[in-house]
């Protein structure tokens, strides 16, 4: 078995004082923690300040941008990207460290992401196992996509990892509420194309028919039935804030008989 290959943790950071000590004891055993914050106001880089000297606080351009950044920022050829809310299970840690103690055609490797939900884990409901690609050689990985959908576009082979990446995604429905807004205020500005009152309805149902019957959130229980309820909800506010933004901009236009002069 050859030497260990060194690994860096990038993690990008806004005012995460909440999660992020837990996300840095869970990658403690890597070679090197970078961190990119984006000129946080609590005490996100104080803490980080315990496990890392490589902290850089740079004004916020996007999930994109800010995670190449931090990979441009690292060190080692192998890079671990987690978000301030996951943690690496100590299973997945010693997988991680198992493959980069070998020698491997593999550029990259995907992990399977669980996530806790009202004091519980989610099994189905499109929400496992969740793949994402996460570790991967600098040299042929670079972060793509748009807010919200960024991914690692790898450059060669890849392969799974068994263990889980864990997600503490939200607080509680409160917190869940407040970033869908936000979330779905982004994700209709991204959005092109004419919506309909009844392409609105046809998709909320048609995504909570997806996930509590066809990905078997029924399975969750309770937990199974609300993570589907605001999957539709989501829909919902994404496509009404795509048609009322669609209303104000034809409202700007002027009417057939302005542009006669009248």
């Amino acid at each position: 078995m050859k030497k260990k290959q060194a690994l860096s943790v990038t993690i990008i950071t806004y005012n995460e004082e909440q999660y992020i000590r837990e996300a840095l004891e869970s990658v403690s055993w890597a070679d090197e923690i970078v961190v990119v914050d984006s000129q946080s106001t609590d005490r996100t880089v104080e803490i980080c300040r315990e496990y890392t000297e490589h902290i850089y606080q740079i004004p916020w351009h996007g999930y994109v941008e800010q995670k190449n950044i931090a990979t441009d920022k690292a060190s080692h050829l192998w890079i671990l990207n987690i978000d301030a809310d996951e943690r690496v299970s100590p299973e997945l840690a010693r997988e991680i460290q198992n493959a980069l103690s070998q020698e491997s055609q593999y550029v990259g490797f995907l992990m399977p992401r669980k996530t806790y939900y009202l004091d519980g884990w989610i099994a189905h409901c499109g929400w496992y196992p969740d793949y994402k690609l996460r570790l991967y050689r600098k040299d042929c990985g670079v972060w793509v996509g748009q807010a919200l959908h960024e991914q690692v576009q790898v450059n060669g082979p890849v392969n799974y990892f068994q263990h889980d990446l864990y997600h503490y995604t939200y607080q509680d429905i409160a917190d869940h509420l407040e970033k869908m807004n936000s979330f779905t205020s982004l994700a209709a500005s991204q959005k092109q194309g004419a919506v309909s009152g009844a392409g609105i309805l046809g998709r909320t149902v048609l995504t909570f028919f997806k996930k509590y019957l066809l990905q078997q959130g029924f399975r969750d229980g309770t937990r199974g039935m609300i993570v589907s309820l605001l999957a539709a909800f989501t829909v919902t506010l994404k496509y009404s804030k795509l048609w009322e933004r669609q209303q104000a901009i034809s409202q700007k236009k002027p009417s057939f008989f302005k542009k006669l002069g009248f």
